[in-house]
């Protein structure tokens, strides 16, 4: 295979969705079988790659002893209280969260130890807590 670049790949655009995504895999075979990186040792990503012995067993059972329920996400992403359905996310359909009632019709939501934000029984809408995940998520955010 000849030098891939990143720019060939891209540039000029395929002809449709197909012709790009052969050229994306083209330059990712490339990138991991044939190209040095000087990270690496001058190795190539696959010459490195050790596959991982350990099987994955999942996540532990999620708990919420602090909240008043604990109830399951839909596989669109929402969660029913008292007949109203409240929209989380898609991502975390088929997944446990907590909810807890803070004031009258006013319930906290949380998945796993994060505070995702507050909904009322009201407008059912979710208000999120601000970045419930902190600030260093993605260091190279940070500018």
């Amino acid at each position: 295979m000849n030098a891939v670049s990143f720019d060939n790949a891209t540039k000029p655009a395929g002809e449709n969705v197909l012709q790009q995504q052969g050229r994306f895999d083209d330059f990712i075979e490339y990138y991991n079988t044939e190209r040095p990186h000087q990270g690496l040792g001058m190795a190539t990503p696959a010459e490195r790659y050790e596959e991982n012995t350990r099987p994955y067993r999942g996540l532990p059972e999620i708990d919420y002893p602090f909240h008043d329920k604990t109830v399951t996400a839909t596989s669109c992403g929402r969660i029913c209280v008292r007949r109203k359905k409240v929209n989380l996310s898609t991502v975390f359909a088929g997944q446990k969260v907590g909810i807890r009632q803070v004031e009258d019709r006013l319930w906290l939501a949380s998945f796993m130890s994060y505070d995702l934000g507050y909904f009322d029984e009201d407008t059912c809408r979710l208000e999120p807590i601000k970045d419930p995940f902190g600030q260093n998520v993605l260091p190279m955010s940070r500018q």
